[in-house]
């Protein structure tokens, strides 16, 4: 099986545990730089993970099936990552993007189109969609002064965007026979 970077977190937890006193008032002695550019930051990562979590919820259908489990999973795992950045975004003081509602409409036209395409489509817009995010991932680990527990939740979310790249691409059928096994 081929694995996509180094998963350092065990990306078949879904949800992490919070407890009351992970929540903190954060970036009090930040330079107003700084600060700048974590909000730029955590606004993108939380308007791509409602998207993310749009893509899974619109390519879920009525199948009982293995396939839609692992598509609930990823929904769920989604979720969550949209739920790390709006409590990063509350705790230092900032409200989520007004233009929010446009990363909900583009998440469900690419689960709800891919859907209608197939199996394969559903797949590959797996694979493509947390490809990108897992680079955005990257440029905003390098380019921004996070501070610790926040950077800690991004490369947990980051790894768990590799987990799903690895997933997807190992349901990617090679014929028509492997498609219908996972399928059903």
């Amino acid at each position: 099986m081929e694995k996509l970077g180094k998963l350092k977190h065990d990306v078949s937890i879904i949800r992490t545990q919070v407890r009351i006193e992970d929540i903190r008032l954060r970036g009090q002695r930040f330079s107003s730089s700084r600060l700048r550019g974590i909000k730029k930051g955590l606004l993108t990562l939380h308007t791509l993970e409602l998207m993310a979590t749009n893509i899974y919820r619109f390519q879920i259908t009525k199948n009982v099936s293995e396939f839609n489990r692992q598509l609930i999973a990823a929904m769920s795992n989604e979720m969550t990552h949209f739920q790390d950045f709006q409590i990063k975004l509350f705790e230092y003081g900032w409200k989520p993007s007004k233009l929010i509602c446009g990363y909900w409409f583009a998440g469900f036209v690419l689960g709800y189109f891919s859907r209608l395409m197939g199996f394969r489509a559903i797949l590959k817009t797996g694979i493509w969609v947390e490809t990108k995010a897992v680079n955005h991932y990257n440029k905003l680990l390098q380019a921004i002064e996070w501070d610790d527990d926040t950077r800690k939740v991004i490369e947990k979310n980051q790894a768990d965007e590799y987990g799903h790249i690895n997933r997807w691409k190992n349901l990617l059928p090679a014929n028509e026979k492997n498609t219908k096994k996972i399928q059903n």
